[in-house]
């Protein structure tokens, strides 16, 4: 993947009568290799635009494309957009019974290579147990079903386990940092820093600047009612943590 560009893109909730439009025109290019954030108030649209770019069928696109290497990639299954490169670390990460953790990141891993290249038992499971313990999470993490049972923080350091094993190129990460005490903060952001280079991307989504500080985007943008308002350098997310959302003014 070398850029995803979103153009114009307006987004309401899928439903049987007409609803009013969530995103009213977002437009956004990352390029590979670049880390962007996008920060603003609750119920902006920051987490339908994660779900959108994903293909979540709860949401329909009212106008506007997302296009991966200038192809528009709206009538792509979420299965094709992830085998494609994209990844959503969710930010309520859901419980699945009956597959573990192991079985659900070997499948999906597998799901991005060919079907003469699968990673074997052996490889995985070393590379899963050296993941492991770069998060500090305990090595029965692997065989617990998936999520289940996990405490909040325990999900969200099981998303960015699935980050470093399946490698994609653009990683959406929705709200990493939430429930998140500060030594679980850094093993996160150093999960993510680790990832950082010319092969990957990725749109961080956060309320709160502290993230920020342990992984530095390239670029900022500030969402409100549903478009993106301002844009700026790692300085922009220092200011909102000064003067709040009220001063940006959107309409």
């Amino acid at each position: 993947m070398e850029t995803i560009e979103i153009k114009d893109l307006h987004v309401a909730v899928r439903a049987e009568e007409p609803q009013p439009d969530i995103l009213r025109g977002v437009n956004l290019t990352i390029r590979r290799g670049e880390i962007h954030a996008i920060m603003g108030p609750n119920g902006t649209g920051k987490s339908t635009l994660s779900e959108t770019i994903m293909g979540n069928p709860n949401y329909v696109v009212t106008g506007g494309d997302i296009l991966l290497d200038g192809t528009s990639i709206l009538d792509a299954t979420v299965d094709e957009r992830a085998r494609a490169g994209l990844f959503l670390a969710m930010q309520y990460p859901p419980a699945i019974t009956g597959i573990t953790n192991a079985e659900f990141i070997r499948a999906a891993v597998n799901s991005r290579r060919a079907d003469d290249d699968q990673i074997g038992v052996m490889d995985f499971m070393d590379e899963l147990d050296e993941r492991l313990d770069q998060l500090k999470m305990p090595g029965d993490m692997a065989d617990r079903y998936l999520n289940a049972g996990f405490s909040g923080g325990e999900k969200k350091k099981n998303e960015i386990l699935q980050l470093l094993m399946i490698k994609p190129g653009l990683a959406i990460l929705d709200e990493i940092d939430s429930g998140l005490d500060i030594d679980a903060l850094r093993i996160v952001a150093a999960g993510v820093n680790s990832m950082r280079g010319p092969e990957f991307s990725s749109l961080i989504i956060t309320h709160y600047q502290r993230l920020l500080d342990y992984i530095v985007p390239d670029v900022v943008h500030v969402m409100k009612n549903g478009r993106i308002i301002e844009t700026g350098g790692p300085e922009l997310a220092k200011q909102l943590e000064q003067t709040g959302y009220e001063q940006i003014q959107g309409d």
